[in-house]
């Protein structure tokens, strides 16, 4: 999860196997979104997450799946902004350690995802005026 600037706020580490969605509502469920945007691909549209936006009072910018028969509207300019997700990956596969799965050991992998996000955030705060 990313803030309005790209800066990571809150990862977790899963298998490989499981799906995003059910880690990412998991993680929706512990912030406060009341009256925020909450931008997010299409492997996010599912009910639960739209129900658990509409209880929180926040704004989905979630395109609707293919399989969908009523599509849900959303902001397409808005969901353009969701750019920012993919510029935090490329700056963080800038350490070839994360970009390889150098490390095998989840804490060791998820102690250089941390450090490298605290590169992220000092380099935006070196930005900055």
């Amino acid at each position: 999860m990313v803030d309005a600037l790209g800066n990571p706020l809150r990862f977790e580490l899963t298998g490989g196997q499981a799906h995003d969605s059910v880690q990412g509502y998991e993680i929706l469920q512990t912030i406060e979104l009341t009256m925020k945007q909450v931008l997010a691909d299409r492997a996010y549209d599912t009910n639960a997450i739209r129900a658990l936006l509409k209880e929180q009072e926040a704004i989905p910018v979630i395109p609707g799946k293919k399989n969908r028969r009523v599509k849900p509207k959303y902001d397409r300019d808005l969901y353009k902004e969701r750019y920012l997700v993919e510029c935090f990956f490329n700056k963080v596969k800038k350490y070839r350690r994360l970009a390889t799965r150098h490390d095998k050991k989840a804490c060791t992998f998820q102690a250089f995802l941390t450090l490298a996000s605290i590169f992220v955030w000092l380099a935006w705060f070196e930005d900055t005026p």
